[in-house]
């Protein structure tokens, strides 16, 4: 694989992230917070909300600055790590590569909000009845998606391990 080939898979990434932040920046633009608008009723709203926690919404009611730093430092390594196995063909199979390129643009969608703002913008709300899943973002489902590729690929057996001793 040459360095073209991996720098693409950046180029993917930087795509979620565009995305990502011009979503957030269109609700934040066109809405108030709290703003909700039913799209489908009884099971999906786009709303404005912000979350200071991680995905969807886990550790929100953590309000000490030395966790918004742990959080910050932790995803900046998360996106140093997969850049680098992008970067030196170590990201494994085809799956891997798509599923780690949107990861990665999907937290550094995130940690720049949180840099930029102390908090991530959520927009999409998914319900049926009593069960509400927690307000999320573009960057969440490109990372939610990402993982399960890289689960997949690890479970169907198809990584690469050019080079590897064992």
């Amino acid at each position: 694989m040459t360095l073209l080939d991996r720098l693409r898979w950046l180029g993917l990434s930087f795509a979620v992230l565009a995305a990502d932040q011009a979503t957030k920046l269109t609700v934040e633009r066109a809405t108030e917070s709290g703003w909700s608008h039913a799209v489908i009723p009884g099971f999906l709203d786009l709303v404005h909300t912000r979350n200071r926690g991680i995905a969807f919404g886990m550790l929100a009611d953590w309000h000490s600055p030395a966790m918004q730093y742990l959080l910050i430092l932790f995803s900046l390594s998360a996106a140093g790590v997969m850049a680098w196995l992008l970067l030196s063909g170590r990201a494994g199979g085809q799956r891997s590569h798509v599923g780690l390129a949107l990861i990665l643009g999907g937290a550094v969608g995130n940690v720049l909000d949180r840099v930029l703002q102390g908090s991530v913008v959520d927009f999409i709300l998914v319900y049926y009845q009593s069960f509400h899943w927690p307000a999320f973002n573009l960057a969440d489902s490109a990372i939610v998606i990402g993982a399960g590729l890289v689960l997949l690929d690890l479970l169907a057996g198809h990584h690469q391990m050019e080079g590897a001793k064992i």
